[in-house]
């Protein structure tokens, strides 16, 4: 089986692929001072719990948007797998043209989330990941990553508010009955939601726009769902496209390797 990692600055989230199926899926905290060996122990519980372990994996696979746990997560692989990584970095084969002014400031996760959604519409396309930040990527219509939007995600906005202004209350992000909050909860959620509802709705217009054609808008990350179910601008909710993006890379390159092998 492959191990997926998706490294990211709240959660890390694991994936286990037979083939092209994902079996399991695990979510931890993303703890920078945790070591490699605290990692593999913890790992090693989660995955006893479903019947599996460390000898069922043959492969595995990094994204990452936090250079220290990249190294952790290498030092997993090595010590429970005994076999490296596939670290998603500059120099390994996405089969996606990146036309970014420097390919190397784009985050992992965004490259794998476009070429994911690109193999899902085949066509122009926008992911929305919800993340610890919100961001918009912009795949054109012949497959190549254009760049995008990066903006405050929906919990450093509602920390934010709960941080800086004494009187506001910590809230949960969740749909409020109405826009017009009858109570400052209520406002705080309603601001949240629906806020972040005109800032996707606004930005896939004008991307659009900009591209001259209606892309197919996919949302995943945490909130994406409850986000989705608020407006007809996003088309479908991906919950698993930053693994299935980090799988399909790994198989790329596997291929390109058999094929080396084979002119050898």
């Amino acid at each position: 089986m492959l191990l997926a990692i998706d490294i990211g600055n709240t959660n890390t989230v694991l994936g286990l692929y037979r083939g092209e199926e994902l079996i399991e899926h695990l979510r931890i905290e993303s703890r920078r001072a945790s070591t490699a060996d605290e990692y593999s122990a913890l790992l090693g519980v989660l995955l006893g719990q479903r019947g599996l372990s460390f000898e069922d994996i043959d492969e595995a696979v990094i994204g990452s948007v936090v250079p220290p746990l990249t190294e952790v997560f290498e030092g997993l692989c090595h010590g429970a797998i005994g076999r490296p990584p596939l670290v998603i970095g500059p120099g390994v084969k996405t089969g996606m043209p990146i036309l970014y002014d420097n390919p190397r400031e784009v985050g992992a996760d965004r490259i794998v989330n476009a070429i994911a959604a690109f193999d899902r519409c085949h066509g122009a396309c926008i992911v929305v990941d919800f993340g610890t930040a919100t961001t918009f990527d912009v795949i054109r219509n012949d497959g190549a990553y254009l760049g995008g939007v990066i903006a405050p995600g929906v919990g450093i906005s509602a920390d934010a508010l709960f941080r800086h202004a004494a009187r506001l209350p910590r809230v949960e992000v969740a749909r409020p009955p109405k826009v017009i909050g009858r109570t400052t909860v209520q406002a705080i959620q309603s601001g949240l939601v629906f806020g972040y509802v005109a800032l996707v709705e606004g930005l896939v217009e004008r991307i659009a726009k900009e591209l001259g054609e209606t892309p197919t808008v996919i949302a995943t990350g945490g909130l994406a769902a409850l986000i989705a179910r608020e407006t007809t601008a996003i088309g479908e909710v991906a919950e698993f496209l930053t693994l299935d993006g980090l799988r399909m890379v790994w198989q790329r390159n596997q291929d390109a390797e058999t094929a080396r092998g084979a002119r050898a």
